[in-house]
């Protein structure tokens, strides 16, 4: 049976396939074409089953984030399936789970890789997502050292001074560091090569948000995390679904003046931290 006989749907392309990226996707993808792309195959096959049965059509691909051929084949494949109207992306590993070395190549490098290449597919109108984190917001991190990070090339970044040295302290400062990196790149993509495409790029740092993901910070970090809502005037954690709908927000047209900013939903724990309320130690 087929279920939707239009021609020429445009497509959204999603790398990282967890719940709160399948999140963000049912919500924009409506008579769309949905390509997951994730390393995980079995996880791809259940994100995959879980969408069909919602009635969106899906396609999968293996994708190693890291690899510079393996994202240029996702993202032409996604071309081949029509205009590219949407990019998301979410791959990461979290400061708990990985060392900072991974950290720095899958959050910080290969994040900056798939801002390039996705770069060159994006329809014109169309609009990219990377999801940070509010950890991008709790190291201040020297304005020159910033401008390094926001002009230097995806191949330069690993070699910069700053990412070689200090951010290898520990994973808690190598996450922090890649995800401001996340802003700044996002912020110069959408004025350069974005920009030439006629596409917007923004980026999302959530703050709290319960997924099975977080959960293994709870268990690493349960104490530091209880203070962080405690400190925070929502007074509670996050979900999905309102990442999603800020997400949904910054993807659609109604948004479309709006392109190289980094929208911060964390229920006030950077406020937190910035008032005095919150004493934040990075490890």
């Amino acid at each position: 049976m087929e279920f939707n006989l239009n021609e020429n749907r445009e497509v959204v392309a999603l790398l990282g396939a967890g719940s709160m990226g399948t999140a963000i996707i049912k919500r924009i993808s409506t008579n769309r074409i949905i390509l997951l792309g994730d390393i995980n195959e079995d996880n791809l096959k259940a994100r995959e089953e879980e969408l069909k049965y919602n009635g969106y059509a899906v396609e999968t691909q293996v994708v190693d984030a890291m690899d510079a051929e393996s994202v240029e084949a996702f993202a032409k494949r996604a071309s081949e399936l029509g205009d590219v109207k949407y990019y998301i992306h979410t791959a990461g590993a979290s400061p708990n789970q990985a060392s900072p070395e991974h950290i720095i190549n899958l959050d910080l490098v290969a994040t900056s890789l798939a801002i390039d290449i996705f770069g060159k597919y994006m329809a014109k109108g169309g609009a990219g997502l990377i999801i940070s984190s509010q950890t991008g917001y709790m190291m201040n991190l020297p304005p020159e050292v910033e401008q390094q990070i926001a002009l230097a090339s995806t191949d330069e970044l690993k070699d910069l001074d700053f990412v070689k040295n200090d951010a290898m302290v520990n994973s808690g400062v190598a996450y922090v560091v890649a995800k401001r990196a996340n802003h700044l790149k996002v912020r110069t993509a959408a004025a350069t090569s974005w920009a030439d495409r006629g596409a917007r790029i923004n980026s999302i740092s959530p703050g709290i948000i319960v997924t099975p993901l977080a959960y293994d910070e709870f268990e690493s970090a349960g104490d530091a995390y209880q203070e962080m809502i405690n400190s925070s005037p929502a007074k509670r954690v996050g979900t999905s679904e309102e990442i999603a709908r800020a997400a949904e927000f910054l993807l659609s047209d109604d948004s479309s003046f709006i392109t190289g900013i980094d929208l911060l939903v964390d229920g006030g724990v950077i406020a937190s931290i910035a008032s005095g309320r919150y004493s934040l130690e990075l490890q």
